[in-house]
């Protein structure tokens, strides 16, 4: 695919057989570190890992080496949280809607239609609201990197017929994250959402145990939700990022000029990654309508409009507290 040369511009042998690797031998490293992912090797995520990872051993000097084991290799989000924790793993991009189950505020960015667009994402996940999230999740013994990775915001894909307007989600059984706030989103509009893990994902829809999914569209692509799902519905209901988190204990451990190292790669690999993001899914809407998907952009203020008469945006305010609604609505328009 074209947009495959361009934008990620590199192969899975391209991207493992690095220089860096070939020059410091894995034996001779100080600090012997995994970096887990559950994206396929060819995801931006992971080549901008991988870059991180050849950095960090070049400024280095071969003192910490890295290992990426990508695709969920390690098991699947939650299994590699609970490795993170028990510091099996050092490195792990991951959804706050996942730390969720251990940190209740953590979800707080995926309030359902509270980002209207990027800016409004950056401006509050870099300022005062990020900050917050990420001083809660260390109380579970996890450094969270100040800068999350993107995900982007997330669409409806469905096999039958297009979501149009929040009575086409009555009954629909969607595909949803293992996550609390997207069952109760879904629930709000009368749906029948199910989790189930994203390697799970393809069968549940190509059998037909769910009627469709929910994603951004570089998982859609990635994952070829596109070979079983027809319509796709341009909702962006909600957004979301990859904390890069780490094992507070082990993190503390590494001396102050390697962890000086690793944040200032970290951050570049940050932002270089929010970039191909962005681009990846601004140009995959015409990749994905050759490949035969139909698209719409339903009008959104009505699906809002269900949320806060169903009382969605009362459970959470209620869930998340005071402090953390307060910090989110800084910088969105005010939900409940």
């Amino acid at each position: 695919m074209n947009i495959t040369r361009r934008t990620l511009g590199l192969s899975a042998a391209a991207v493992l057989a690095t220089p860096a690797i070939l020059k410091y031998p894995a034996d001779a490293a100080e600090f012997n570190y995994k970096f887990a992912t559950n994206q396929p090797l060819t995801h931006p995520s992971n080549i901008r890992a991988q870059e991180f990872i050849d950095r960090v051993r070049e400024q280095t000097n071969g003192r910490i080496a890295i290992q990426l084991f990508p695709n969920n290799q390690l098991g699947a989000d939650t299994e590699m949280l609970s490795q993170v924790r028990a510091g099996a793993i050092m490195f792990f991009p991951i959804s706050g809607l996942i730390i969720q189950m251990i940190v209740p505020v953590a979800g707080a960015n995926g309030v359902g239609f509270a980002f209207k667009d990027y800016n409004t994402v950056w401006a509050a996940m870099d300022g005062d609201f990020g900050k917050y999230l990420r001083e809660q999740m260390r109380s579970a013994g996890l450094y969270v990197f100040p800068k999350i990775w993107d995900n982007g915001f997330r669409q409806i894909t469905a096999a039958a017929k297009p979501i149009v307007t929040p009575a086409d989600l009555k009954g629909f059984k969607i595909r949803v994250p293992v996550m609390p706030l997207t069952v109760s989103l879904f629930e709000a509009y009368g749906g029948a959402p199910t989790g189930i893990n994203i390697k799970e994902a393809y069968s549940a829809l190509q059998t037909g145990l769910v009627d469709g999914q929910e994603n951004p569209l570089s998982i859609i692509y990635n994952w070829k939700f596109y070979e079983v799902q027809k319509y796709l519905s341009v909702t962006n209901h909600m957004w979301d990022g990859f904390w890069l988190i780490s094992n507070l204990r082990a993190w503390d451990k590494l001396p102050k000029d390697m962890q000086e190292v690793v944040s200032r790669n970290i951050d570049r690999a940050a932002d270089d990654q929010r970039v191909d993001i962005r681009k990846l899914n601004e140009g995959l809407q015409g990749q994905l309508e050759k490949l035969g998907m139909i698209f719409n952009t339903p009008e959104i203020a009505p699906f809002r409009e269900v949320l806060q008469k169903s009382g969605f945006y009362a459970r959470w305010q209620k869930e998340f507290g005071p402090e953390c609604w307060g910090l989110l609505e800084k910088y969105t328009s005010k939900l409940a």
